[in-house]
């Protein structure tokens, strides 16, 4: 498979590379800066260096691949919400269908308001909702796609260790899941590739 990963130089979106090249697949990569890459890289690794806010950087990326996974973060800043419709729109110009990306657990349904996300009730512990709201602008955008999309949903994310045990629950967050590990969560945001048990919705993921 030949693999389109944004956000590969963050916590889970460096694990889900080393998944895919572990795997033989090729991979395709759009960093600002090589330098946060692990070297040497593989030959299966191709390393283009722009911007997920740049049409044509997210063009040429998007050129022969299979599939795309973005791992991108908010980060205080609007790149997320501001680089999907340019990777949508890109997905859809190469006839790529597949795309599998990490939110938050805080676009997930709420279970004491049902006609709520979980950052707009009060099952949210977050004070803070600027993250989410990102989240839910992308959500959003991946619904109105017409492409096959799945949103792996975290709860709250230390580094932790992989351990392969964890739960998941589409549309919501699995009962009194209080965190996951990075490993497991790009192990299984990773295996979504292969899967069509998620296709167009939201997964939450904790233990």
């Amino acid at each position: 498979m030949k693999l389109l990963l944004f956000g590969a130089t963050g916590r889970v979106g460096s694990h889900i590379l080393r998944h895919a090249l572990a795997d033989g697949h090729e991979a395709t990569i759009l960093v600002r800066s090589a330098d946060k890459l692990p070297q040497p890289l593989p030959e299966n690794v191709r390393v283009l260096t722009g911007n997920v806010l740049n049409e044509q950087d997210v063009k040429l990326a998007m050129q022969g691949v299979d599939a795309v996974i973005s791992a991108l973060g908010t980060d205080g800043t609007t790149t997320l919400s501001e680089g999907m419709p340019l990777i949508l729109h890109a997905m859809k110009q190469e006839g790529v269908s597949r795309i599998v990306t990490v939110g938050t657990a805080g676009i997930l349904q709420s279970r004491v308001s049902p006609d709520l996300l979980r950052y707009q009730s009060s099952e949210s512990r977050q004070k803070l909702t600027r993250a989410a709201e990102e989240h839910h602008k992308a959500y959003l955008l991946l619904q109105q796609s017409g492409l096959d999309w799945t949103i792996v949903c975290p709860t709250y994310l230390p580094d932790g260790s992989y351990t392969g045990n964890y739960r998941v629950e589409a549309d919501y967050l699995p009962a009194d899941g209080m965190q996951i590990s990075v490993p497991d969560t790009a192990e299984f945001t990773y295996r979504q590739l292969g899967s069509s048990d998620y296709l167009r919705v939201r997964v939450g993921i904790a233990y």
